[in-house]
């Protein structure tokens, strides 16, 4: 049990440092808060401080474990020492006996649940492949290296940090167990704010709903960030009404940490900012109050939230926004047809219609979890309009829901689950039976054990209270053996020498692995890989296609290949350029000036003359779109020859010409084409990952033509390396 210590010490230390970071920033606001409220929302706002602090320790290559722990208690200490945290403020009256009972009752039954599933070894699927994967690199360098070749290193990570703080000391439970803080944080706001708008019954039974809530709880207990999300949005929507309710200016600079701290944690969360935004303008100008300084203080003190990730992705990939928005910020490191794939694929996962979403999120499981049959209620909750405190509810779920379809998971309802449970807790608060019947519904509904009666095709939800793993009585290693992922990385961690990167088609359990796995779908960089890879194995991408377009000697000091199609699926490849004078091929040197667009990066690789390598447009070929070769000097041309594939035979080509005298020609658009054959390409691909720098390729079973790499590896040359469940590890020699 003594390897549970460092586990409890990282998270303590993490919760304890923000918490008391709070309460100081909360020190000057002298509100008449009730005590718990004001704890409470001291933990969300010095969470949003803390991740900030990170943030610059990690910026600065600071982060080492003397520095965290050296914060840690200067922090803890300062507040201590200056009365911080000393409990202020008035106490709220106490619950009905039957609501106080039966929370508490329902809060302790649940919580076993929680504590033993957060403090078991985290394996769950995103924090095993990306979360603590991101963490473990940061807590590795001391910071943030540059990272262009996965897109999860690219986006917001504001609850990662935090994270972070914990893992240096406890590792991977430790920040499952600061996730799981927040949902508890989160639990209490609900009930204090049913307490503090006359509705101490809602609030109970909407906190109880909230906590039983099947996807809140697994999310919850790992490392993911849904949750913590969750958790934020709705401290800052209790600061908002705190704000409408007393005009307090002091209010704003939280309100604004965190606002800008949503989009920290999550790309979905940039409404929070307009939100505050929008509701203190619409308030000050009803009551006809000077609002500038007002909206400046938020936009600063929210800009200082979210800035700071924007600048760093503009450094490191040349897109604030990255992975998304491609078209307006062009870069060579994620593709636009991968946005264009993700927000398809996300759209819709195996739903045949969107009809079938309320079902399949209440009591299905086909998008990754279900809320629970309470939440069928949720049209009843319109009738809360009626109510001032319903409306502010309902407003704020919207506007947190609007991105909702972007992603359909279920769990991307979570930031609603609050807002809504409060919606139909102050519906049936007249009813108080029907009230205290849906409450215990959703508790024997929702009780983790009787899910394989109740929902026997749900989906990702707690299956058991992992007590020995969780206290380490079976030691950590053997526990996490069940898992397939971490089985083949620890494969990978023990066959591959330090420093050397391996390649995979599909992600893993990055976060227990030591060294550089690189994802095909990651990158740019991972895409071009994989698409060497399959050209072997897929007719349709080898250069078949000879296509060549004749015309009378010119003098030329630029040739373009020119897109006439324009085309709304597929793309535009090509994988050679030859340009010809008479039967001879110019030569290449270093005068010449390659030039492309789309994709001007890789236009090499349609000059590389390498048959597996291909420039490709990586969006829907437009009209316009053109390879283009400079030679710095006029050259005699007659002819260009363009090697393409069979994935490209919608293209409509021409060749245009740049004279000696500035003007572009067109030279030719008939192309007289010829077939080619290759026997095998395989050594041609390994041999250009070997030139790029993967020395390893680990292969799965369910991977696209693994089939090929498993009957004959000498035909690529390939030597198995290591072997574990579904995965073989293959070092290219």
């Amino acid at each position: 049990m003594i390897h549970v210590l460092p586990v409890l010490f990282g998270a303590l230390l993490t919760l304890a440092t923000a918490w008391s970071l709070g309460m100081i920033m909360l020190r000057r606001i002298e509100l008449p808060l009730y005590v718990w409220e004001r704890r409470l929302l001291a933990f969300a706002v010095g969470s949003a401080g803390l991740s900030e602090i990170v943030f610059a320790l990690c910026a600065a290559r600071l982060l080492y474990h003397g520095v965290v722990l050296a914060l840690g208690a200067g922090v803890i200490g300062y507040a201590v020492r200056s009365g911080a945290l000393r409990a202020t403020g008035k106490r709220f009256a106490p619950l009905h006996p039957l609501w106080r009972w039966g929370f508490a009752a329902a809060f302790a039954a649940f919580s076993w649940w929680a504590f033993f599933n957060a403090l078991a070894p985290e394996h769950s699927s995103d924090g095993m492949a990306y979360h603590l994967a991101e963490v473990l690199i940061y807590s590795h360098a001391h910071g943030f290296p540059h990272i262009t070749t996965d897109i999860y290193a690219n986006l917001s990570q504001g609850i990662e940090l935090l994270y972070l703080f914990a893992f240096e000391f406890g590792r991977h439970s430790a920040a499952a167990l600061v996730h799981c803080a927040f949902l508890i944080v989160l639990v209490f706001l609900v009930l204090a704010y049913g307490r503090r708008i006359g509705k101490p019954a809602a609030g109970a039974a909407a906190a109880i709903i909230t906590y039983t809530c099947p996807v809140m709880l697994r999310d919850g207990t790992t490392a993911y960030v849904d949750v913590a999300l969750a958790c934020l949005l709705f401290a800052l929507f209790y600061l908002l009404q705190l704000w409408d309710e007393s005009r307090d200016s002091r209010l704003l600079l939280p309100i604004g940490i965190l606002a800008g701290f949503g989009y920290a944690i999550k790309y979905t969360a940039f409404l929070a900012v307009p939100y505050a935004i929008g509701f203190v303008a619409w308030k000050l100008w009803r009551a006809r109050q000077p609002a500038v300084r007002a909206l400046l203080t938020i936009t600063i003190a929210a800009a200082a939230m979210f800035l700071p990730w924007m600048l760093k992705d503009w450094i490191e990939v040349a897109n604030p926004v990255s992975p998304f928005a491609n078209r307006i910020f062009p870069n060579p490191y994620v593709r636009i047809s991968f946005e264009d794939d993700w927000r398809r694929r996300f759209a819709t996962y195996t739903l045949h219609s969107r009809w079938q979403i309320p079902w399949e999120v209440t009591m299905g499981g086909q998008l990754s979890g279900f809320l629970g049959p309470v939440f069928l209620l949720t049209p009843l909750a319109l009738l809360v309009l009626r109510l001032r405190e319903g409306r502010q509810l309902l407003l704020a779920a919207f506007t947190f829901g609007t991105v909702y379809f972007e992603n359909i998971g279920t769990r991307f309802l979570i930031p609603l689950v609050p807002f809504v449970s409060l919606a139909i807790g102050l519906t049936l608060i007249n009813l108080p039976w029907l009230l205290t019947v849906v409450t215990s519904a959703a508790v024997l509904t929702c009780w983790p054990g009787a899910y394989s009666i109740c929902f026997p095709h749900g989906s990702w939800r707690l299956e058991g209270v992992p007590i020995a793993a969780a206290l380490r009585l079976v030691p950590e290693d053997t526990y996490l053996r069940q898992d397939p992922d971490y089985v083949v990385v620890q494969m990978v961690e023990h066959a591959v020498p330090p420093g050397e990167r391996i390649f995979a088609f599909g992600q893993g359990g990055r976060s227990y692995l030591r060294r550089e796995l690189l994802i095909s779908y990651q990158s740019a960089f991972g895409e071009v890989l994989r698409d060497i890879l399959w050209t072997p194995m897929v007719p349709d991408f080898q250069p078949s296609r000879r296509l060549t377009l004749r015309f009378p000697p010119r003098q030329l000091t630029k040739v373009r290949v020119v897109q006439r199609a324009t085309l709304p699926d597929g793309q535009w490849s090509i994988a050679e350029v030859h340009i010809l004078d008479g039967s001879v091929e110019l030569h290449r040197d270093r005068a010449w000036r390659l030039m492309a667009d789309p994709n001007p990066w890789d236009v090499e690789m349609a000059f590389d003359h390498n048959p597996v390598t291909r420039w490709r447009s990586w969006e829907p070929p437009a009209a316009g779109m053109y390879v283009e070769a400079g030679f710095g000097q006029p050259a005699t041309v007659s002819a260009v020859t363009i090697e393409t594939s069979n994935d490209s035979d919608n293209s409509k080509l021409e060749v245009t010409g740049l004279t000696a005298g500035g003007h572009w020609i067109l030279l030719s658009n008939r192309p007289e084409e010829e077939r080619q054959k290759y026997d095998n390409l395989r050594l041609a691909a390994t041999a250009e990952l070997r030139a790029r720098g993967i020395r390893y390729l680990l292969v799965k079973d369910g991977d696209y033509r693994a089939s090929d790499f498993t009957c004959c590896p000498g035909s690529w040359e390939l030597r198995l390396a290591g072997e574990a469940h579904d995965a073989r590890l293959y070092r290219i020699e």
